[in-house]
């Protein structure tokens, strides 16, 4: 929780009047950054000789103002949106899970071996159920030991979640070339959940409903973390670990629930990608999606309503940088020096915030 999380949690901001002037600065610190962001982008774009309206207005054209492009955009925001549930969870109560994407490997790695296994089996709604069940628990066992060790020997947590990371997607490659290999197929992958029989497609688009699944995680968690106790004790614990232990919270198991939760939502978002999207894992792949997600979540100050708003501006970033990159010859990566843009403006904000409260406190 940042410290104007804490202001407003305590009521120190609630006694100015009206909405605008508790949350204005708020808005404008996390507005602030996306525009100084996009200014940015647009001087290296003119310093290598790139129109930046013509590259934006590419990026809108494509990712936004048309029909197969928003659907694009849509579908690649919902396994965004399960990981930002997670991460939500994990940094509000000050744990910094950094293997969602070993973790959301794995999980798509779980569902794709278990859907098309028992396709045919069960009915169609159970196999999908059962693959995000399987996803979500195997995402949340990769958890167990960084959770472990932070809980009861105080090992960083960063350190932890990054070498399973790399564990985890070594692992997950290994069971796809060896343990759940399709013979049929010459490009190393796993069987292939038939199209019919993926998430349905919402009002007779090529949306995946998986986007109704994220948009229900993150509210919920949202409500979760803001409404009840136990999001409450979370972020208690992630204010002032002392000061929980010394209200009688069970700090250790609090931090496993935590690290439990992150990563079952990350397993959850794999399960989304393969049971909606892709239908199978091939090997190699890796999206990386945590490694985007993570400043979004930053960005968006772990607030709900503003994280799914700042991951759709994302999805639609990498869907029409795509049609920028055939047309005017730039790199796809681009999108990423604008969000690495926006996370730099965003720490120059949040110490512009701490530093000018600080001065009124």
């Amino acid at each position: 929780m940042s410290d104007a999380e804490a202001d407003l949690e305590s009521g120190e901001l609630l006694h100015r009047p009206g909405a605008l002037a508790r949350y204005g600065p708020i808005l404008l610190l996390t507005l602030g950054p996306i525009l100084a962001a996009l200014v940015c982008s647009s001087l290296i774009l003119l310093a290598v000789g790139v129109d930046p309206l013509a590259y934006y207005g590419y990026v809108l054209r494509r990712g936004l103002l048309s029909g197969l492009g928003l659907s694009q955009s849509l579908t690649r925001t919902a396994p965004l949106l399960l990981l930002a549930a997670g991460l939500i969870v994990a940094f509000r109560a000050g744990i910094w899970n950094l293997g969602v994407d070993g973790q959301f490997l794995l999980g798509a790695v779980a569902s794709a071996a278990l859907a098309p296994a028992i396709h045919g089996l069960l009915p169609g709604w159970l196999v999908l159920l059962l693959g995000f069940a399987l996803a979500g628990v195997v995402g949340a066992l990769w958890s167990v030991l960084p959770a472990l060790l932070k809980a009861y020997q105080g090992v960083n947590e960063i350190i932890t979640t990054l070498m399973t990371t790399f564990l985890g997607i070594s692992l997950a490659n290994a069971l796809v070339k060896l343990v759940f290999l399709d013979p049929g197929t010459t490009v190393p992958q796993t069987r292939t959940l038939p199209v019919p029989d993926r998430l349905p497609r919402l009002f007779d688009t090529t949306v995946s409903s998986g986007l109704i699944i994220g948009l229900i995680a993150v509210l919920a968690v949202h409500v979760a973390m803001n409404r009840t106790a136990f999001g409450l004790r979370l972020r208690t614990v992630g204010a002032n670990v002392r000061a929980a232990s010394h209200f009688g919270l069970s700090v250790p198991q609090l931090t496993v629930a935590t690290f439990a939760l992150s990563a079952g939502f990350a397993g959850l978002a794999g399960a989304s990608e393969i049971l909606g999207v892709n239908g199978n894992v091939r090997a190699d792949w890796n999206p990386a999606y945590g490694l985007m997600v993570i400043p979004l979540v930053f960005l968006a100050r772990f607030h709900g309503v503003a994280t799914i708003a700042l991951i759709f501006l994302y999805s639609v970033l990498l869907i029409g940088s795509e049609s920028a990159a055939r047309r005017l010859g730039v790199p796809q990566t681009f999108t990423l020096v604008l969000v690495a843009s926006m996370l730099i403006f965003f720490g120059i904000a949040e110490h512009h915030l701490h530093h000018r409260m600080r001065k009124a406190g």
